[in-house]
């Protein structure tokens, strides 16, 4: 019965168009692997996203499809349905009105859940459709928020100052763990990529990064500081007592059914130690090339290298910048059973199905180079290696791409032909970058005017001198500062793209050594759209502003 049921997702969503037979049957395939859900398999592959799932399932059940985020529950109505319930059935209540619940839920055809609720509310039940990931997230935002005393912080303070207890037993007590649990929950439903707890004089600063941007966020009495900091250690298994050293650590983090994994640095200051919280959401992961942000065109250059048979492939940019969700994407789009597909990342991120990833290990003398080496024996079609470090690295990338293999890596540049002279530097010999390298993808990520409150502006005459524009020539927009946004003006970020494709020109320019200027100023010539020239038409186009442009590519 189940695997008929899935039968009839996987007919629903191919005549919808949103996946095809092939995508279905590789789909299957991994679902008798590894025993999950389909639907859940095919948001794995990259697919199908949850969003078109889900509405699919609700036109089939005659509902409609919301995005809940868009609207606000009444705290109220949360007494009608008990958490336990709404966690069970995956569902929240929205509204009471005239006696009619409306609800919001991810299975549509859970009519046993809504019998239930008319039974128990006595009232006339609308169904609406929602995604289970927005629901578990509207579940622990308005559950918690209803159910957290508004003293707790208060609570926490009193038994810290009381000294009955040490600042290793206050962190495994319930005050000090809610708080730690609100600050990451507050930082993965504000959508940030970090978390920073900074010890000041008086008191441990928390900042979120959102939209790559810090953020300000509650402040710690300094009388928690040790406490706090020993939760998060205790969370990571780190070793508590070591203060004087930087340590590195994991958390795995359950908001609900949805699982968050974190990275923990902390770093010796005068004041404590400083810790940075990086949050891996894999709901937030957008695997889909024609989802991260490539014009048209980017995207027809940036497929045509994908179905190269070898070469190497770079993804440049500085940290955070996307490069990694740019790779994840690639690997997706060209994923099958017929490849076999290897990865070498420090650390892995995110785990991609029916791909083999593998983490180095330096202490073990598993390095890029080392274990690149030893890839090559595990008889790859395609190859990403985490970052080019060093000569070695390099040498050895090439050497897969010379021998039929199609290699993907990282270097840290400004711009795509910036990775030229970086490999240069790095000794390897011209006539080996010409020969293997294919194409370089220069990325910058910029934000996005909030919808909710974007209205035209007129940019300062500094600005529009400084990147030749004139005034009336073009409309431009800004965001006013809403709730939405959390008064920036920004909500959202997009990636920008830059793709240097090795002709027989360029070819010839890297052997002759030429600096990367020229390299670039042909490139351009022949076709390249710079980061700057990207930017620049998202802002014409109304989804960014003149002063992110200037931000991102003048930085």
């Amino acid at each position: 019965m189940a695997e008929h049921s899935r039968e009839r997702l996987g007919e629903r969503l191919i005549n919808a168009g949103v996946i095809t037979e092939e995508q279905l049957e590789l789909a299957l395939k991994e679902q008798k692997r590894t025993g999950e859900l389909l639907g859940e398999v095919l948001q794995h592959l990259g697919f199908a996203t949850e969003e078109a799932i889900s509405s699919v399932l609700a036109a089939q059940a005659g509902v409609c499809q919301i995005d809940l985020k868009d609207y606000l529950i009444d705290a109220e109505v949360l007494n009608l349905i008990s958490e336990d319930f709404a966690r069970k059935h995956k569902l929240i209540p929205i509204s009471l009105e005239d006696n009619r619940l409306t609800i919001a839920m991810a299975n549509s055809f859970d009519v046993l859940a809504l019998d239930e609720i008319q039974k128990m509310t006595t009232t006339n039940v609308e169904a609406l459709s929602a995604t289970e990931s927005e629901i578990l997230s509207a579940i622990e935002q308005h559950y918690v928020a209803k159910g957290e005393s508004p003293n707790v912080l208060e609570e926490i303070i009193r038994l810290a100052e009381s000294g009955s207890v040490s600042e290793e037993d206050l962190a495994r007590q319930s005050p000090i763990i809610r708080l730690v649990d609100q600050l990451i929950i507050q930082g993965v439903k504000d959508g940030a990529t970090d978390i920073h707890l900074e010890p000041e004089e008086k008191t441990l600063r928390v900042r979120y990064r959102v939209d790559g941007i810090l953020q300000s966020g509650p402040s710690i009495p300094k009388s928690l500081q040790a406490s706090t900091i020993a939760r998060i250690k205790i969370m990571s298994d780190l070793n508590i007592s070591e203060n004087r050293l930087p340590q590195d650590g994991k958390i795995r983090f359950y908001i609900g059914k949805k699982r968050i994994d974190l990275r923990v640095s902390t770093f010796p200051t005068v004041f404590g130690e400083n810790v940075v919280l990086r949050i891996l959401d894999k709901s937030r992961l957008i695997l889909g090339l024609d989802k991260l942000g490539f014009t048209t065109k980017n995207l027809d250059i940036f497929k045509r290298l994908l179905k190269k048979s070898n070469g190497i492939v770079l993804v440049t940019g500085p940290t955070g910048s996307g490069k990694t969700t740019t790779l994840y994407s690639a690997l997706s789009y060209i994923n099958s059973l017929e490849q076999n597909i290897i990865t070498l990342e420090d650390p892995i991120e995110y785990e991609l199905p029916l791909i083999c990833q593998s983490q180095i290990n330096p202490k073990a003398g598993l390095t890029f180079a080392t274990g690149l080496r030893s890839i090559l024996r595990q008889d790859p079609d395609i190859i990403l290696v985490g970052e080019m470090r060093d000569n070695e690295t390099a040498e050895m990338a090439i050497r897969s791409a010379l021998t039929g293999h199609l290699v993907f890596s990282t270097l840290h540049t400004n711009d795509s032909a910036g990775a030229i002279p970086r490999l240069l530097d790095m000794g390897v010999e011209p006539f080996l970058i010409a020969s293997s390298l294919i194409g370089v993808i220069a990325q910058r990520l910029i934000r996005l005017i909030c919808t909710k409150c974007k209205e035209p502006t007129e940019p300062e005459e500094e600005i529009l001198h400084q990147l030749n524009l004139k005034r009336n020539e073009h409309i431009f927009y800004q965001g006013k500062g809403c709730k939405e946004c959390n008064h920036t003006g920004y909500r959202g970020r997009i990636a920008l793209f830059e793709i240097l494709v090795i002709s027989p020109t360029i070819k010839k320019l890297i052997i002759e050594r030429a600096e990367s200027t020229l390299i670039l100023k042909t490139a351009c010539e022949e076709g390249t759209i710079t980061l700057y020239q990207d930017a620049l038409q998202r802002a014409l186009q109304g989804k960014t502003t003149i002063e992110e442009v200037v931000r991102v590519t003048y930085g």
